[in-house]
């Protein structure tokens, strides 16, 4: 197990992974809403008091504010940062809300857009640089070699030399998508499809759950069936950075979909709510990450970078998600909604944001060492 970092490193990681993000998110903003000409009153990395900062030509107040933890772009005709329509401001150019409903949608999605888009730059210069992990020799990976003690796939009557090839009808191409599949759903009910000496066998089994500690002591629980693979090594092939692109764009979509599985086990319960972070968790592994160097820095940067463009997606108002859900609710009606109906949806969304806030930073807290977990 390696030694945890200084407390320092924490900080400073955490700094340098959230302040580039939440910038180049607000950045995404304020670039397309400036492209369609509304004017921004105010550009400010984090909330609360404002620590430094300075107006430029056009009138924006570009600001550092007390509490790191986001930022917002405050558009004329904004009420707030959480960009509630102002029902007593002027219509007037220049005013967000007075823009076609096609332009507000595009720069309210130009945030996430963006953070995606930097996963997908930090993505395709790995897969550039260090190449895409291909099977080497001709053995297929997906055969089974052996079983682990108190394999559940052994029990439920799988051989050595069965060749999964697909779970719950969905086709599997190698063992490192059959280790995600499983590994994402601990305690399942599956049904794997073998093939044994020409014949296709269905095994209905549960996966087992297992708790697995990395080396800085941070445990999460994973499904596992208990098997080994027969044969098949993975080796790095060189990729174009044009070949570099899909690479990444596939991780990413891959990547989304782990999260939205994620969030719909802890919804029915499949999960703990205890398993979700906030920002000390991600102080926490900032600085782990950065302790091992700036290659494992900059991929959990691109892993953090593609949680915000998947959170800011939520259709919750006051995320970009929920704005982009009064739209399209605008777009079916032919006209907004009303002033009362937009503040009362936009304070409860509000309110489950700071909810949510209190609930993970209080699962961090309780995480730390000193409460003995």
């Amino acid at each position: 197990m390696f030694e945890a970092p200084p407390f320092w490193m924490y900080v400073i990681g955490f700094l340098l992974v959230f302040g580039p993000l939440v910038t180049l998110h607000e950045l995404g903003h304020l670039l397309v809403g400036r492209l369609f000409g509304v004017r921004a009153e105010a550009f400010s990395v984090g909330f609360g008091k404002e620590l430094a900062g300075f107006t430029d030509k056009r009138g924006t107040r570009w600001k550092l504010s007390a509490l790191p933890l986001g930022g917002y772009v405050q558009f004329q005709g904004d009420m707030n940062p959480a960009s509630v329509p102002d029902p007593s401001a002027p219509k007037e150019e220049g005013s967000f809300h007075c823009a076609a409903l096609w332009k507000r949608a595009l720069i309210v999605a130009a945030g996430p857009v963006t953070n995606l888009l930097v996963a997908i730059a930090i993505f395709a210069a790995f897969f550039a640089i260090l190449g895409k992990p291909v099977i080497a020799g001709a053995e297929d990976s997906r055969t089974v070699g052996g079983f682990a003690e108190g394999s559940v796939a052994q029990a439920a009557g799988m051989k050595v030399g069965d060749t999964i090839i697909a779970i719950d009808g969905t086709p599997i191409t190698d063992f490192e998508q059959l280790r995600t599949a499983v590994g994402l759903r601990p305690d399942k009910a599956m049904v794997f499809t073998v093939e044994r000496a020409g014949e296709e066998i269905t095994i209905p089994l549960t996966t087992a759950r297992k708790v697995l500690t990395d080396d800085f002591g941070n445990a999460s629980a994973v499904g596992q069936i208990g098997v080994a693979a027969a044969g098949g090594s993975y080796v790095f092939e060189d990729v174009g950075i044009i070949e570099a692109i899909p690479l990444a764009l596939k991780q990413s979509w891959d990547l989304m979909g782990m999260m939205v599985t994620g969030i719909q086990q802890i919804v029915v319960g499949e999960r703990s709510f205890k398993e979700l972070g906030g920002p000390l968790k991600i102080a926490k592994y900032s600085g782990e990450q950065m302790s091992l160097g700036v290659a494992a820095f900059i991929n959990f940067a691109a892993l953090i970078s593609l949680n915000l463009a998947f959170i800011n997606f939520l259709p919750i108002p006051a995320l970009d998600g929920g704005h982009l859900m009064f739209y399209l609710a605008e777009a079916i009606r032919r006209k907004p909604m009303g002033p009362q109906a937009t503040e009362w949806a936009y304070r409860t969304g509000i309110a489950l944001v700071l909810m949510l806030m209190v609930v993970v930073t209080v699962n961090d807290i309780f995480s730390l060492p000193i409460f003995g977990s």
